[in-house]
């Protein structure tokens, strides 16, 4: 099912709410808070995804709501929203705009659309699968990089990695150009336009790849799970995104060290 036009452009319309929040607390000191994993949250997150939530309760109730801060409504519905208010929590704190806000669209479990919106750099790819992908609404494409030797490489962070996944990872990475490290939801925006070429995570949740995925592959990529599974509500959130399918296969070669 592709998102109607009504839906794309409410998605921008989320961000803009969204963006509106965060902005005047870049750089500002806030208030720094834990969640019970120990990762960091701020008054801009909870803020940013609440102005979201009203906005989809007030314009399109019909549709769920999955968020990282707040949880779950009507989460059964065909078309629910997947909300990430501020995706590189650590960036936004420490003043690196290399966070995002991720916007992902799900029908019936799959995510068909995604929006990654830097509201700093004023930078928004929005991605409908089988529609292509746009940056500040001009057409984006991948690179063309088929050779894992060639390839740029990104992911946040190896201390995000289990123990075997890091170790899959390092024979990948071994094999690649370059690894650049950090940026969270941001490197997959760079696939898209073909600034990076290959980014490998493990461990992350819907709220962190629902939006991001419709991006890369509606910039002609592939994105799947580390068994070459479509991406679902239930995929467990080791990904592997990559410019072609060529590079895929490589990849996906080098962690099953095939």
């Amino acid at each position: 099912m592709i998102p109607s036009p009504e839906q794309i452009a409410f998605a921008n319309q989320l961000a803009e709410a969204s963006a509106a929040v965060i902005r005047p607390y870049y750089r500002s000191g806030l208030a720094i808070d834990d969640k019970s994993d120990s990762s960091p949250v701020t008054q801009a997150d909870r803020e940013a995804e609440l102005a979201m939530r009203t906005l989809i309760n007030a314009h399109r109730p019909q549709d769920g709501i999955i968020g990282e801060e707040f949880g779950a409504e009507r989460d059964d519905a065909d078309w629910v929203w997947v909300l990430d208010p501020v995706d590189g929590t650590k960036a936004f704190i420490t003043g690196r705009p290399l966070f995002v806000t991720l916007i992902g669209l799900l029908y019936k479990g799959t995510p068909v659309l995604g929006v990654i919106n830097q509201p700093i750099a004023n930078e928004r790819w929005v991605g409908v699968v089988g529609q292509g992908c746009t940056l500040n609404d001009q057409p984006v494409h991948v690179s063309d990089i088929g050779d894992l030797s060639r390839a740029r490489i990104g992911t946040t962070g190896p201390q995000y990695f289990s123990d075997a996944g890091r170790d899959a990872f390092m024979n990948l990475q071994t094999n690649g150009r370059f690894t650049v490290y950090g940026g969270d939801g941001y490197q997959y925006a760079l696939v898209a336009t073909g600034g990076l070429d290959l980014v490998i995570e493990e461990g992350l949740k819907l709220h962190d790849f629902a939006a991001v995925a419709p991006v890369v592959i509606a910039a002609g990529g592939v994105m799947t799970d580390w068994q070459g599974k479509a991406l679902t509500r239930e995929s467990c959130g080791r990904v592997i995104a990559a410019a072609t399918p060529t590079l895929y296969q490589a990849a996906y070669q080098a962690l099953h060290n095939l």
